[in-house]
């Protein structure tokens, strides 16, 4: 029997050895049994119509030289080594199939026909020519799309704008594209073998804490660092970490991205200072101001600490502002907050509510007496002479007080009552000081 319709008949037989051979050496996460079996059957049945199909003596030399014929369109062994590249297959695990499909093929020709001679011999002499003409073919293409792969990888991390490095388990540099030497302002063979504190960045404890953990947990990992390198290009950053296993999933590098987030970081305080703080004077407004009171009560509560509020309303501003125009009175409140952050601790809140309104939160005030005179102290530098438009403009405050717990337990409360007590010093007259009234 010709081998060619040998390996038709016994198609089954022959995949069954060839599965039982190729579970031992390839990789079963790559591909399923059956696309295994698949592939090989197509692989059979393209070497068994080569077997019949007419050779010169010419073609039979190179054949026998591992050569085939010359011009012809992409074959089955080129497009199984591009497939298998692309699969992850090694050079190793990509031959050990042709290994296999060999001997399975072999051993079952030979059981069943112990004495070749002849047709038979030419037969098996040309099956293994076609094998070795296939791993050639298989090869030589699985090693070109391999290196058109490392070229075109190669070229995406030279032209990344992000800077891109590649760091051994010890955290030294073995791989670094243009852009981390450009934010480095370092030549490629200064980086390359050093770590980021060999490099004297700041912000390396952090980062090779966070390498080892990528090491040893096997997970990528994201973090921010500020740095200001000699390149001037930006100095907030944002990195990725992430983890490179070798087959045997142990880690054996960990790869580096770097992203610039200065302009996106500082517009986002921006958007976050914009809604907090009062733009004209800088303080606290309104919403910073009722969160910072709920977290200061909560706070006096755990620990059993009194808290007071000062609610502060000028006297006579609309008068000033009306007189010597609005940008006269801007100038003024810049000036009443100014000296409003010089009368209490650094500890302390003031914030301004809107227009002429402003209150103070004072942590762990203990005595009224000193609450008292702190007010006082307020009144007194509010009334000195502010220099306004070339002109001295005078003003006074009204000032009222309120005490956590003892006038109300709560945020919300605590603010009424301050209101509350402002409103009776103003009745009272100019540059007045008013508790809370007893609920």
């Amino acid at each position: 029997m010709r081998l060619a319709k040998f390996i038709r008949t016994e198609m089954e037989a022959i995949l069954q050895a060839w599965t039982e051979f190729a579970d031992t050496i390839l990789p079963t996460e790559y591909m399923s049994e059956s696309g295994l079996r698949d592939h090989a059957r197509e692989m059979l049945l393209a070497i068994s119509e080569e077997l019949e199909s007419s050779q010169t003596d010419a073609e039979q030399t190179a054949k026998s030289k591992g050569g085939g014929p010359a011009g012809q369109e992409q074959t089955w062994a080129e497009v199984h080594g591009s497939d298998r590249q692309s699969s992850g297959f090694s050079v190793v695990e990509t031959v050990s199939e042709f290994r296999a499909l060999r001997a399975s093929v072999v051993l079952r020709w030979t059981s069943a026909y112990p004495k070749i001679a002849g047709q038979q011999l030419k037969d098996l002499t040309r099956f293994h020519e076609a094998i070795d003409q296939a791993v050639a073919e298989s090869l030589q293409h699985y090693a070109t799309v391999k290196e058109k792969e490392t070229r075109l990888f190669g070229a995406i991390l030279r032209a990344s704008p992000d800077p891109i490095s590649v760091l051994d388990l010890d955290g030294r540099f073995i791989y670094i594209n243009k852009a981390t030497a450009e934010l480095f302002a370092l030549e490629s063979k200064k980086i390359i073998g050093n770590t980021v504190s060999d490099l004297g960045f700041s912000f390396a404890a952090g980062f090779q804490k966070n390498l080892q953990k990528v090491r040893t947990d096997q997970t990528g990992y994201r973090g921010k660092f500020v740095q200001k390198f000699a390149s001037d290009k930006g100095e907030r950053f944002e990195y990725l970490l992430a983890p490179v296993l070798d087959k045997q999933q142990k880690t054996e590098a960990m790869v580096c991205i770097i992203r610039d987030i200065t302009e996106q970081t500082i517009l986002a305080e921006k958007i976050w200072y914009n809604a907090h703080y009062d733009l004209l004077t800088g303080l606290p407004n309104r919403g910073l101001f009722l969160d910072r009171l709920e977290q200061e009560v909560k706070h006096a509560k755990r620990n059993e600490q009194p808290l007071a509020l000062l609610f502060m309303d000028l006297d006579g501003f609309k008068e000033i502002n009306d007189s010597l125009g609005h940008e006269a009175g801007d100038k003024l409140l810049i000036a009443v907050a100014q000296r409003l952050t010089d009368c209490v601790r650094s500890e302390d809140t003031v914030a301004r509510l809107g227009g002429d309104e402003f209150t103070i939160i004072l942590c762990g005030t203990k005595n009224r007496s000193d609450v008292k005179w702190l007010a006082q102290t307020i009144v007194d530098a509010l009334s000195a002479p502010f220099d306004i438009a070339n002109q001295p403009v005078q003003i006074s405050v009204s000032i009222g007080v309120s005490f956590y717990p003892t006038d109300a337990t709560s945020a919300a409360p605590l603010l009424q009552a301050a209101d509350h007590a402002m409103y009776d010093a103003k009745k009272t007259g100019a540059s007045q000081i008013c508790f809370a009234r007893k609920p």
